[in-house]
């Protein structure tokens, strides 16, 4: 018995000093490397024809305004066309939404998914149309010169990208919190990852393809949720290194009460184990072939969520404090230590300014919220949990 937890022990140390040091390194290559944007100079070889898709399930709240901001790119109008997928909508919203120059492809699933509406509306794409499909969330706002920068990166030989999406409000505890997330994952696994030199992590909207780069991918994906994983362990296999566009800004409504945050956040974890126990024998199959990108891509899934990381580790730094054994107190501060480097590095101080003390009140909750949603993952794998959203007029 003694040798079997002796074993469990030392298989737990291994894996909390892994993920500590993990993602302390990501956090300073995000911090002292370059992203994959090129100098607003450099020369254009041509403008792209761009297709933005916006899947949205039952958005009829905020695609109207998100339609509005994302008609003001800087863009060539005659150059791109978004494309709403609207499914589920009212009645009334696609006759507002018919007013505007756009196309609106209607749909309705038994049980919907975003992959099914993205696939379902590449499939009504005209052949050779178009050079990229960018996905965008039915609640996100392109910066004005967010299509100019894609298209400049496509021109550079890239046939994947991802922008980055940062908050668009941050009008509650909640919503600061889920911001700082944001950035800390942009860090960590997008600028951090590129300066590595392996491909940025997806994030599911503000990203960019070759259309039968992502046509054939889509076709293979087998999640309910959480597809951005899969498709990108997908583009991985085929040898396609995706890039990172840190100064391609997409907005993104943040969760703004608990409730929706453990919601999110359980569909998340499904996808993860989902995620780990459908390609964990491809990953390391892929690590004897020298493919590190498709490696890398099962090494973060098997990484905990920050917050379990953060709290565990938090219980073990107190609980050896009380026994009092150097040795321990040494090695749960470091690891601690570094969980919270990881994070000062990653979120940007306009961030922290926005916090106050009573912010901090809600971080039990959210933290609980995580530990929560490990028990209900198998609901999310059966079935796509919405996160919903309210249209907010705080600028990005």
């Amino acid at each position: 018995m003694f040798p079997l937890l002796l074993f469990i022990g030392l298989v737990l140390v291994g894996y909390l000093t892994f993920n500590a040091l993990y993602l302390f390194v990501s956090a300073v290559a995000g911090r002292l490397g370059n992203a994959d944007d090129k100098p607003d100079s450099l020369a254009v070889d041509r403008v792209r024809r761009i297709a933005v898709l916006i899947p949205a399930y039952r958005e009829d709240a905020v695609i109207i305004g998100s339609v509005i901001v994302n008609l003001q790119q800087d863009y060539p109008a005659d150059r791109y066309d978004l494309i709403v997928i609207a499914d589920s909508f009212l009645p009334a919203t696609l006759e507002k939404l018919a007013q505007y120059p756009i196309q609106v492809v209607p749909v309705q699933f038994e049980q919907s998914t975003v992959q099914k509406s993205i696939a379902f509306a590449l499939n009504q794409l005209p052949e050779n149309r178009y050079d990229i499909v960018l996905i965008s969330d039915a609640d996100n706002h392109m910066a004005p010169d967010f299509l100019t920068r894609i298209n400049r990166a496509f021109g550079q030989g890239w046939r994947a990208v991802q922008g980055h999406r940062t908050a668009k409000n941050t009008n509650t505890s909640v919503a600061v919190f889920d911001a700082m997330n944001e950035e800390v994952n942009n860090n960590l696994f997008r600028a951090g990852q590129r300066a590595l030199g392996v491909s940025a992590s997806l994030i599911g909207s503000g990203m960019a393809f070759e259309p039968a780069l992502l046509k054939q991918a889509l076709s293979r994906i087998q999640t309910v949720g959480g597809y951005d994983k899969e498709l990108e362990m997908l583009l991985a296999l085929e040898g396609i290194r995706i890039g990172y566009l840190q100064d391609a800004i997409i907005y993104d409504e943040k969760v703004q009460n608990v409730a929706v945050f453990h919601k999110q956040r359980t569909r998340w974890v499904a996808a993860q184990l989902y995620f780990v126990k459908a390609y964990f024998k491809t990953g390391m199959q892929q690590l004897g072939k020298g493919n590190w990108d498709a490696f890398n891509a099962l090494v973060k899934a098997l990484l905990f969520p920050r917050m379990i990381l953060l709290a565990i580790l938090g219980v073990l730094f107190l609980l050896t404090l009380l026994i009092g054994n150097p040795a321990w107190i040494v090695y749960t501060g470091g690891l601690l230590t570094l969980l919270l480097g990881s994070l000062l590095l990653s979120i940007p101080s306009a961030l922290w300014q926005k916090l106050s003390a009573r912010d901090f009140l809600v971080l039990p909750s959210l933290i609980f919220g995580m530990f929560k949603s490990l028990l209900k993952f198998k609901q999310a794998g059966k079935k796509f949990l919405h996160t919903p959203h309210a249209e907010t007029s705080e600028p990005g």
